[in-house]
């Protein structure tokens, strides 16, 4: 591997998008986390689980369609977020000794390459978007609001990753919408369970950087709980298991749904277990990364109640 392609410390290792991109195109997909595929899983899980949840609530089979559509939408708006979050933090991130290769920080990729490539990306996600009722497009052309404040919050506020989690757990509910054209309590406290989700694991992440975002003047909510961070993150987990059972009562499902609930509820339990303020960068990209599945049991969850109520 020459020196112009490096790889990222928190990047898949072999990934095969990686392997097998032509040189040119691997800081674009760096650029766009595809080989690190945390990133989009974290942020199509809350979409799949308001489908699921809106299918079950309904008595209908799971909408392969539409699981498909937030997949692509998905993996598009993740490359589409971080390319301009990169854009933005591209001065930051050159004095961080995790990011400072990446492709904007180092200079392999220009600046009027990477909004071209910004484009293009928002471009497939609002082909995606279109393929939706009326209700999804509206919510849908909201959500990128929320995203263009994010790079700067941690500039101002040390609770970056509430930001971060209004963005991402925002599938949940489109995923709901997109099937029952309405928006009902079930997908608020489902949006409101993935918030805190994600507040929890992205504080698990920035554990990572606390040295050299103390240094850079970056704030976040590693940086605030401090030698609390377990402690806080295990409040988050727990508040996001509660509207989590709140989201399932509002929509009248069980069965299977909370079995789903009762396993992700173990799954964050065990990674509260596992953090502390000196858990070392390695630990910290692992527990992150786990929050991969413990999205998908609570999803299963849902649709195999969903599957459930619609063949029996």
């Amino acid at each position: 591997m020459s020196a112009a392609e490096p790889r990222l410390p928190d990047a898949v290792a072999d990934h095969p998008l990686w392997r097998l991109a032509p040189e040119p195109l691997r800081p674009y997909v760096q650029l766009a986390r595809l080989d690190r595929p945390i990133g989009w899983w974290l942020l199509l899980l809350p979409c799949w689980q308001g489908s699921a949840l809106s299918s079950a609530a309904l008595g209908l089979p799971p909408n392969l369609f539409h699981l498909l559509l937030f997949f692509i939408g998905a993996v598009s708006m993740r490359g589409a977020g971080s390319t301009y979050n990169d854009f933005v933090d591209r001065d930051i991130d050159a004095k961080v000794e995790r990011t400072r290769l990446r492709p904007l920080a180092s200079g392999r990729v220009s600046p009027r390459a990477a909004i071209v490539f910004l484009i293009l990306q928002c471009l497939v996600g609002l082909a995606v978007l279109l393929s939706f009722n009326g209700l999804t497009i509206a919510l849908g052309f909201a959500s990128p609001l929320i995203v263009l404040v994010y790079p700067f919050a941690k500039r101002f506020t040390s609770w970056p990753q509430a930001v971060l989690g209004l963005a991402f757990a925002y599938g949940a509910l489109l995923g709901w919408t997109a099937q029952t054209g309405r928006l009902d309590w079930p997908a608020v406290f489902l949006y409101a369970s993935a918030i805190l989700w994600t507040i929890g694991f992205d504080t698990i992440y920035a554990l990572q950087d606390k040295r050299d975002d103390a240094i850079a003047g970056v704030r976040s909510t590693a940086l605030l709980f401090g030698a609390h961070v377990r402690l806080a993150v295990g409040a988050l987990y727990l508040c996001s298991v509660v509207f989590a059972e709140l989201a399932l009562l509002a929509a009248g499902v069980g069965g299977f749904a909370q079995i789903g609930v009762g396993a992700y509820a173990a799954h964050l339990s065990w990674q509260v277990w596992r953090t502390s303020a000196a858990a070392s960068p390695e630990v910290a990209l692992t527990l992150f990364r786990s929050n991969r599945d413990a999205g998908l049991l609570l999803f299963a969850g849902l649709v195999a109640q969903s599957a459930l109520l619609a063949y029996s």
